[in-house]
């Protein structure tokens, strides 16, 4: 992105300078030198932080993000007087905090997962054929997984701690990868 003054310029965009002067939509081939000379500069828009943990939007600059964390736990909504919002059935609204609506993605992946064998324990209860050891290991594997995750994410009594929760990978200098976090790190079969 690039600057002219206050105002942002965009490649492949004709722009008018202070003096009235139109540029081409190329002006974007030019030299750093040239560029320079016309009163342009670069700017790195900040990198969004995670839409999961934060609400956020870019300032009038177009590069400065103002953000927001969201509330790990859930909030009981009101109105504008501070009533209890209620739904069409009048029972109060409650948005999710961000604890909840995690907790709801890892029970919804591990019932995917396990849905990947349910032919084993369907195959168990009609037929009585035994559930392969390699197949009922990993479903357990799986619910305990679940429970650390869940756990985990009780646990966490800041969103810094939160986003520590989330599987990263580091590259390290020597090529090495180190695997860190909990979220979403499931057993393979």
């Amino acid at each position: 992105m690039w600057k002219y003054g206050s105002k942002t310029i965009r490649e492949h965009k004709s722009w008018t300078d202070d003096n009235g002067i139109t540029h081409p939509r190329n002006w974007h081939i030019w030299s750093a030198e040239d560029k320079a000379a016309h009163g342009l500069t670069e700017v790195t828009p900040e990198t969004p932080p995670d839409s999961r943990l934060y609400t956020w939007g870019y300032q009038a600059d177009g590069v400065t993000i103002s953000k927001t964390a969201k509330s790990l736990t859930n909030v009981n909504e009101v109105d504008e007087n501070g009533d209890p919002l209620l739904d069409d059935d009048g029972v109060q609204v409650v948005t999710l905090g961000v604890k909840s609506a995690l907790k709801a993605e890892v029970k919804s992946q591990q019932g995917s997962l396990l849905a990947q064998t349910d032919w084993a324990v369907v195959r168990k209860s009609e037929k009585n054929t035994a559930i392969p050891n390699d197949i009922s290991t990993w479903r357990d594997a799986i619910r305990a997984k679940a429970t650390a995750m869940e756990e985990a994410i009780d646990g966490a009594d800041d969103t810094a701690a939160v986003a520590a929760l989330f599987l990263t990978y580091t590259l390290e200098d020597d090529g090495s990868t180190t695997k860190s976090g909990i979220l979403y790190d499931w057993p393979e079969l």
